[in-house]
């Protein structure tokens, strides 16, 4: 047996490297966590070859004194923590204090700082134990070159130049996101990739995730028990195929963590479908005491210490705020259209209609306001009655302004049946009503459920023939669909007869309703249906009842079904993900016919 003895310094150092330096995105982030907490307020990163040739990191922060230069290249020495209570408090980025000696025992590493009380400026390289005089403004610059030159193996592991430059961009862009007070630039073999001034969190995440991601993002703030959580969730319209726009921070750490993951995947359950993932930039603030950030090297990997007060906590922050009603947004906008910025003009619309006939002159048309919110208002209960032809467009009422809480305006026609028109301050309101009666639908039908539903006897039972699974089915189903509103019975052998359905459903097309709940019902035993499948028996039952495409609305009944989605939970999406309206403004109106040009 080999004997026990004790490693060389250099090894171990590069045995720590295998876990904090893994790609030049690892050395990228170290680096530039020390900067930040030195206090820097401008970072300046230079790349070569995809940071595999250079890393070059300058900032303008309180720099490092000469006597502690040789000190900052060692291996476990740091400004950040002296004791156990320390490190159970850390609010630093860095605090393990192994980052530059596991860097320096892979590549070559330069150190040149000045501190602000100093003369001037020092150098020292590693593995030097005296630094030499420098001219530098205060601040620090950290040159590592040659990643893995003494380490052949693992230099094979490496990627192209482009996949590595590719995850220091990611890596850059996740602590610039985190930091907007401070500005950033990036380089990359001489060229300006990325230039970020000071903001705030808005302006930064517009510049990193784009200025798509706000159009469609919700913002969210929500502070309790010494907990806050602020940042931007998107709607599902702007779902991605990968989780490449997910950034959370702890503390202005970004972490990955499975309990997180977990309540956010719960709060978009309800709106969000299929294989796409959703895209969020979110900012977990609370006390370094409640969470252990020395899990792993990487400090990517957090352990909290009310792991189930923070995932009730995130959960509902982040569902509250994908559920607020449009009349109840600071912002609100659509979940497929450009965001309308406070700099946007506007136009207030128009009192006045006018017909042109050809036998009859011109006749203004003036509409009271208050009189056609109140005709919309009495409309919305009576949403649901059969379909008449809507009325001549002279009579089209148009409201004088959106300014009495009607973020998507008042209708003004109906397009091929299955889109409502509408106008507001903004510009034109697009809505597929099938898709916004559906989520209307679905939320009010989550809400009867809970207790007993209003039901609604038909004066004539509907009668199908019933295939014998579906008899079976409405057997053994029969406590289930009297629970949701049902009453339905044996009219013979292989007939079925509905006499009574929830009062919300009464303009469905009941065989064809029935038809598809028994399917899903056919599926799962009695005993647990509702708590397995609520939500997706709700959906069904939304989609069937909701207005079909090729139905006729009048005026009235088109203001009703945008006054509902105002004030209805997650109405920027159908129970599908897809959008439920759309917003064209002003400015892009201007743009389709080169107005001002």
């Amino acid at each position: 047996m080999p004997q026990i003895q004790r490693l060389p310094e250099i090894l171990i150092n590069q045995i720590a490297a295998g876990e904090v330096v893994e790609r030049p995105a690892s050395v990228l982030k170290e680096v530039l966590e020390n900067s930040l907490d030195a206090g820097s307020r401008a970072i300046e990163v230079q790349l070569q070859q995809g940071g595999v040739k250079q890393i070059r990191v300058a900032d303008d922060g309180r720099g490092i004194q000469k006597d502690e230069l040789a000190l900052a290249l060692e291996r476990h020495a740091t400004s950040k923590i002296a004791t156990l209570e320390d490190l159970e408090h850390v609010a630093t980025m860095g605090f393990r204090g192994e980052a530059l000696a596991s860097i320096a025992s892979v590549a070559r590493v330069t150190l040149t700082s000045r501190a602000q009380d100093a003369a001037h400026a020092w150098r020292i390289h590693a593995g030097e134990s005296a630094p030499s005089p420098a001219a530098l403004n205060t601040g620090t610059v950290v040159e590592v070159a040659d990643l893995y030159w003494n380490v052949p193996a693992r230099r094979k592991f490496l990627k192209t130049e482009s996949t590595e430059f590719a995850h220091c961009d990611d890596a850059f862009r996740r602590i610039a996101l985190a930091r907007p007070e401070v500005a950033f630039l990036l380089q990359h073999n001489g060229r300006v990739s990325l230039r970020l001034t000071p903001g705030d969190m808005r302006k930064r995440c517009g510049e990193i995730l784009g200025e798509e991601f706000l159009t469609h993002a919700r913002a969210i703030e929500a502070e309790a028990a010494g907990l806050k959580l602020t940042g931007f969730a998107a709607l599902p319209a702007y779902a991605r195929a990968s989780r490449d726009a997910q950034y959370f921070f702890v503390n202005g750490r970004f972490v990955r963590d499975k309990l997180i993951q977990h309540a956010l995947r719960q709060a978009y359950a309800d709106i969000l479908h299929g294989s796409k993932h959703p895209a969020f930039a979110l900012f977990l603030t609370l006390d370094p005491a409640q969470v252990d950030v020395n899990v792993h090297p990487a400090k990517t990997e957090v352990r909290f210490r009310e792991a189930r007060a923070i995932h009730q906590f995130v959960l509902h922050a982040v569902s509250r705020g994908l559920a607020a009603p449009l009349a109840e947004a600071a912002q609100p906008h659509a979940s497929a259209a450009p965001q309308i910025s406070a700099h946007e003009p506007t136009r207030p619309l128009q009192a006045e209609q006018y017909r042109l006939g050809v036998a009859e002159p011109r006749q203004p048309y003036r509409v009271d306001s208050v009189a056609a919110h109140a005709t919309a208002t009495r409309a919305a209960a009576d949403f649901f009655r059969p379909a008449h032809t809507a009325p001549a467009p002279h009579s089209i009422p148009l409201e004088a302004n959106d300014a009495d809480g009607a973020p998507l305006g008042y209708a003004l026609a109906q397009l091929h049946g299955v889109y409502v028109l509408a106008q507001n301050a903004r510009g034109l309101v697009l809505v597929d009503m099938h898709a916004a009666h559906e989520r209307i639908l679905y939320e009010k039908l989550k809400s009867v459920l809970d207790g007993a539903p209003a039901t609604q006897r038909l004066l004539i039972p509907a009668v199908f023939g019933a295939s014998s699974r579906e008899m079976a089915c409405a057997e053994t189903q029969h406590d289930t669909l009297e629970r949701i509103g049902f009453e339905i019975a044996p009219a013979g052998p292989a007939e079925l007869a509905v006499r009574s359905v929830p009062a919300l459903l009464v303009r469905a097309d009941i065989v064809a309703l029935m038809r598809a709940l028994l399917a899903e019902l056919g599926e799962y035993p009695a005993s647990d249906v509702i708590s397995a499948r609520r939500n997706e028996l709700l959906a069904t039952l939304a989609c069937h009842g909701a207005v079909r495409a090729n139905r006729s609305l009048s005026l009235p009944e088109m203001n009703a079904l945008l006054r509902e989605m105002e004030i209805t939970e997650r109405a920027d999406q159908c129970n599908h993900g897809r959008p439920t309206w759309t917003q064209l403004s002003l400015t892009d109106l201007d743009k389709l016919f080169l107005r001002g040009r």
